[in-house]
C-alpha cells in the first residue's frame, strides 16, 4: 500500500504545550479522519504538515518525499479561516490562484461553483461561513490535487451541504493515488466518510489505525452506583458517577473482567473523544 503522507515524530513546543513524537500515515485511496478535542494539537500537526510552522524535531514525507511540499498542484488545503481577500469578488480568486498551479482547470473550478450556487461577481465579504468554505473546497479540487488537507471544512455547514461534501471526498478517492485528511469535531461525517482515524489528545497520539478497529476496541458502560469495586472502576476510562449510577468506556478487552450485571454496548466515536478526554493516558 502506497502512503500519500507519512508523518513522523512530529515534535513541536510552544511554552505549556507540546505536541509530541505524532506519528501517522495516510495511504493512497482512503480518507483519514484526524480527531481530537480542541487543544489537542490538530491544527498544529497539520501546519507542520504543510510547513507553516517549524517543528522542533521529525519528518514528514509526501509522496514519498520529504520535499514534495513545493509541488503545489499535488496538494489542496481548506482551512476553517478564508485567507482570500474580502473585496476580492469570487471571479477574482481564479484569477488570484489559477497563476500558481500548472494544472489548473478553468472548466473544473467554473463546474464546482455552479455545483455550489456560487455567484461569480459576489464578494468574499458577502459569502456565509459555508459558502466560503465551499468556495476553497472548489478550488482545491480544480488543480488536480492527490492530497487534499482538511481542517474543519465542515463546520457551520448544514447537513446537506455537509453530505454533498462527503460525497465529494468519497468520489476524490475512488482514484487510489489520491488521499484526503480531514480534521472535524464532526465525527458523524467521519463514520460515513473515513476508513482510517487518527486520534490526537494532549498532543500526543492515542490511536492510528482503521476506524473500524478504534470503534471495536473500546466499548461503553453503565450501571449502578454499587456495581463495581476500586479495581474494576480503575478499567474504566473517562469513569463519571451520577444520581442513579455510573457510565464510562472500557477497552473491550477488559469487559469480561465487569460484572454480568454492567451494561456493555456499543460506542460511538463522539463517546469515545469524551470519555478519553476525562481519563486516559497518551499511548494508553
Amino acid at each position: 500500500m502506497n502512503n500519500i503522507l507519512e508523518a513522523r515524530g512530529l515534535r513541536k513546543s510552544y511554552g505549556s504545550f507540546t505536541l509530541n513524537d505524532v506519528s501517522f500515515d495516510v495511504p493512497g485511496g482512503y480518507i483519514m479522519g484526524f480527531i481530537g478535542p480542541n487543544g489537542a494539537g490538530k491544527t498544529t500537526t497539520i501546519k507542520l504538515i504543510l510547513n507553516i510552522i517549524r517543528g522542533d524535531s521529525g519528518s514528514v514525507k509526501l509522496f514519498g518525499c520529504e520535499d514534495a511540499l513545493g509541488q503545489n498542484d499535488e496538494i489542496g488545503v481548506v482551512m476553517d479561516a478564508l485567507l482570500y481577500v474580502d473585496d476580492w469578488k469570487v471571479g477574482d480568486v481564479e484569477s488570484a490562484l489559477s497563476p500558481f498551479y500548472k494544472h489548473w482547470d478553468k472548466r473544473i473550478f467554473a463546474e464546482y461553483l455552479a455545483q455550489f450556487a456560487l455567484e461569480p461577481k459576489k464578494k468574499i465579504k458577502e459569502l456565509s461561513h459555508g459558502m466560503k468554505i465551499k468556495l476553497q473546497i472548489a478550488v482545491a479540487l480544480s488543480h488536480d490535487a492527490k492530497l487534499l488537507i482538511l481542517d474543519e471544512p465542515t463546520s457551520g455547514l448544514d447537513p446537506v451541504a455537509r453530505d454533498e461534501i462527503c460525497d465529494l471526498l468519497r468520489g476524490f478517492v475512488s482514484d487510489e493515488n489520491k488521499s484526503v485528511l480531514f480534521s472535524t469535531h464532526i465525527t458523524s461525517d467521519l463514520e460515513k466518510t473515513a476508513d482510517y482515524i487518527t486520534f490526537i489528545l494532549n498532543g500526543g497520539v492515542v490511536f492510528t489505525g482503521a476506524k473500524d478497529a478504534l470503534l471495536e476496541k473500546y466499548a461503553r458502560v453503565a450501571g449502578g452506583s454499587g456495581d463495581l469495586s476500586e479495581g474494576q472502576k480503575s478499567l474504566v476510562i473517562g469513569y463519571r458517577e451520577h444520581g442513579t449510577g455510573f457510565e464510562g468506556m472500557v477497552k473491550t478487552a477488559d469487559s469480561g473482567k465487569l460484572p454480568a450485571n454492567v451494561l456493555t454496548e456499543e460506542i460511538s466515536m463522539d463517546e469515545i473523544i469524551i470519555f478519553m478526554n476525562k481519563g486516559a493516558k497518551i499511548n494508553e
